[in-house]
């Protein structure tokens, strides 16, 4: 039994739902993000967000997993603060659907200045609504710089970091992340980002504490099932199952929880 809390199902097959509860995947929770097109105009967002908060928890509950939404306007469409702003308008009025666990992933791209500025309008939306917080960092060269432009900015607004999930942490992202009292997610993709050995090193080095790991799985290359193939990993380097639930199950819950909505019955 596991947890894929940051998964985005509306890119994938209705057979992926059915292979990851063969696996064992009893909820899952699916950040808004990137198409991969840029969305020209506020109602594509709104229509995708009821894409998010009625069609996927329907097509998911017919294989018995629960499905849970986060909402914002992604930060590569975030170079854009008319557009952004605009998106932002419509969010909170799909906050109080009851598969919305808060606002993600918000975060940074490219470190620009207007990514910056619609991420603080994010945390704002966020604090001043007491929800849980997803962030995405960037990628390679730019990831720890941008994780600590995140933090610092979240700090800014008087943010809990017990309740902002830090994603896409790496080797080199996961210790600043854990210091500043944060949870951090680990994704495990075939070719960037952790691979499940990756991350089961992670682990090793450590610990578990506010750690959990993810798919992400889209329409790039990816692989729904990751979450059960880092289980099979640290199974097979001899790490007690019960350490093997924490990452997997328990960790996640935890977090997710205190949102008051999410639920794996």
């Amino acid at each position: 039994m596991y947890i894929d809390p940051h998964i985005h199902m509306v890119s994938r097959t209705t057979d992926d739902y059915q292979r990851m509860a063969l696996a064992g995947c009893v909820a899952i929770t699916e950040p808004a993000f990137w198409a991969g097109y840029d969305r020209g105009s506020a109602q594509g967002f709104v229509d995708y967000f009821r894409l998010l908060t009625d069609t996927e928890p329907k097509r998911a509950a017919q294989f018995g997993i629960r499905h849970h939404t986060w909402l914002c306007i992604n930060p590569k469409e975030s170079e854009d603060i008319g557009l952004a702003r605009e998106v932002l308008a419509e969010i909170p009025k799909f906050l109080d659907r009851p598969s919305v666990l808060g606002i993600g992933e918000i975060g940074l791209n490219k470190n620009s200045r207007n990514e910056l500025v619609v991420l603080e309008e994010h945390i704002a939306l966020a604090h001043s609504r007491g929800l849980l917080i997803l962030v995405h960092t960037p990628h390679l060269e730019d990831k720890l710089k941008g994780t600590r432009l995140i933090m610092d900015a979240i700090a800014a607004q008087g943010v809990d970091p017990s309740r902002v999930l830090i994603d896409h942490v790496e080797e080199h992202t996961v210790r600043p992340v854990l210091d500043r009292g944060f949870w951090a997610g680990m994704t495990l993709y075939p070719d960037t980002k952790c691979t499940p050995q990756r991350a089961a090193d992670i682990f090793e080095m450590h610990g578990t504490e506010r750690l959990w790991i993810n798919s992400a799985a889209d329409w790039g290359v990816s692989d729904p099932l990751a979450v059960p193939k880092c289980r099979d990993e640290m199974r097979r380097r001899g790490h007690l199952d019960a350490i093997i639930k924490r990452v997997s199950f328990d960790n996640p819950k935890a977090f997710l929880s205190q949102s008051g909505r999410f639920s794996v019955k």
